[in-house]
């Protein structure tokens, strides 16, 4: 809103906006990319190659370096040659060294392109002066503002005549600046609690709520400032709390007092986020790819056909395999015209805009998508093959390991004796469906699928304990 105008009970104003946004207006590059830029990049820009690849690109500009020097030896020798037959036979060897020397730049440049880089902002030595725009229009400067930061808050501390970013920064976590740890430890407690101490994480201004606890976010953020921005040691003093280890089992009495928990006199209970949903899938299942840290993003299977509504090219999303279809959600490939509907049906952002607060909703695509999608059903068939594998002699030892390994406890009487007459059930359907065993094994070899009609039964049981509200959701 402070592109346009001010707001009559908003501290932020239009000139706070452009005073501000002027740190970033000094930017000296061209504004867009283009194809002909290397990676996609203006420069400057900085290469982030592994010991690894650095030590191989070395090697190709060496060998790079000698080629082209022979290739000028050789030319030279070419040239001084009086023998038609000789210096025929000398310019075959420049052409063959010629082509040695473009397969080496080619290599270098596949090396290039697979190694990450970040670009660098470089500021502009003479600096483009900032407006106030009216009404927001980007052709329409009004006022002339200098670099500085909103004034309702503390002031700026330049180390200079003209402020830089570096001050910005500086200003960002100085103790005297409130907002940025106040802002970061609700955002903390939100991720454990589902909600955070002020509610409207996006908006801790006078237009959000107010905090629950307003002493208990003072107390946080100062601690985090005082203890130089440490978060592993504000979420250690978060989850040890008693506050965060309290059960949310609670009497109808209390929750009817306090049906959103704002009070904390009990646990909180919330659905988990569907890349946390996925991820625990995966590490239960055991197929999650453990081990494996940074690099490239990774395209998990999709539907069939997910891109080709949204690209003008018709271009057509093309899985990874192996075990890069298993990495943590993180990872994932985002297309923001088409994001990964696993996330989005469970209320993940499309990432078109910034989004401080995820919406929690429950509605019946969620379920089925839970309970259809392939690779949940692959993560449910894998812990069904380990279910069977191991050295027990009961089904109910079975039963145990699955619903322990996915919900972290065993199940009570009744839970055991609705999945005793599940599994007897399919068992029974299974037996007398051999083509449909066989249709939910398809892909394992035969050694390891074993007994299709039992591995398709204990298939469909893991399933189902996926799909249970124990298992997504945090008690």
């Amino acid at each position: 809103c402070a592109m346009c105008h001010d707001h009559k009970y908003d501290p932020l104003t239009q000139r706070d906006f452009y005073s501000l946004s002027a740190f970033f207006n000094n930017i000296d590059a061209k504004p867009e990319t283009t194809r002909a830029t290397k990676n996609g990049l203006q420069p400057p820009y900085v290469s982030l190659a592994t010991p690894e690849q650095r030590g191989e690109l070395a090697g190709l500009e060496a060998e790079m370096a000698r080629a082209t020097k022979g290739i000028g030896t050789a030319k030279k020798s070419a040239e001084a040659e009086q023998d038609p037959e000789q210096k025929k036979q000398l310019l075959a060897a420049v052409k063959e060294r010629e082509a040695a020397l473009k397969t080496l730049s080619g290599k270098k440049a596949r090396l290039q392109q697979a190694v990450p880089h970040a670009m660098v902002m470089r500021e502009r030595k003479e600096i483009r002066p900032a407006h106030v725009m009216k009404r927001g229009q980007y052709d329409d400067p009004g006022e002339l503002v200098t670099r500085d930061t909103p004034e309702f808050l503390p002031a700026l501390k330049k180390a200079g005549e003209t402020a830089t970013r570096m001050d910005l920064a500086e200003w960002f976590v100085d103790p005297e600046n409130p907002l940025t740890a106040r802002v970061a430890v609700n955002r903390f407690w939100q991720q454990f609690f589902g909600v955070g101490l002020v509610k409207t994480s996006e908006d801790l201004g006078a237009q959000g709520e107010v905090p629950s606890h307003p002493e208990l976010l003072d107390h946080l953020a100062v601690s985090f400032i005082e203890s130089g921005w440490d978060i592993k040691k504000l979420v250690r003093e978060i989850v040890m709390s008693r506050t965060y280890r309290q059960s949310s089992v609670a009497a109808p009495d209390d929750h009817g007092k306090d049906p959103e928990n704002r009070l904390l006199a009990r646990g909180s209970r919330y659905r988990m986020d569907a890349e946390m949903i996925r991820d625990q899938i995966l590490a239960t299942s055991g197929l999650l790819a453990e081990g494996r840290y940074g690099g490239p993003s990774v395209k998990p299977p999709q539907p069939d056909g997910l891109w080709k509504a949204v690209t003008m090219t018709g271009e057509r999303f093309k899985p990874d395999r192996g075990e890069d279809i298993y990495r943590r959600s993180v990872y994932t490939y985002w297309k923001r015209a088409m994001p990964p509907p696993q996330m989005t049906i469970l209320n993940a952002p499309i990432r078109d805009a910034c989004t401080a607060r995820r919406e929690r909703t429950n509605t019946p695509s969620q379920a089925l998508m839970l309970l259809n999608e392939n690779e949940y059903f692959k993560a449910a068939r894998a812990l069904a093959q380990q279910a069977l594998s191991i050295d027990v002699t009961s089904d109910e030892q079975r039963l145990n390991h699955v619903y322990e390994t996915v919900t972290s406890r065993l199940p009570d009487t009744s839970e055991r004796a609705t999945f005793d007459e599940l599994l007897a059930d399919l068992k029974t359907a299974y037996a007398g469906n051999p083509p449909l065993a066989k249709e939910l094994a398809a892909g394992l070899d035969a050694a390891s699928a074993g007994d299709l009609a039992e591995l398709a039964a204990w298939t469909v049981v893991v399933n189902t304990i996926y799909n249970l509200d124990i298992t997504k959701t945090r008690d």
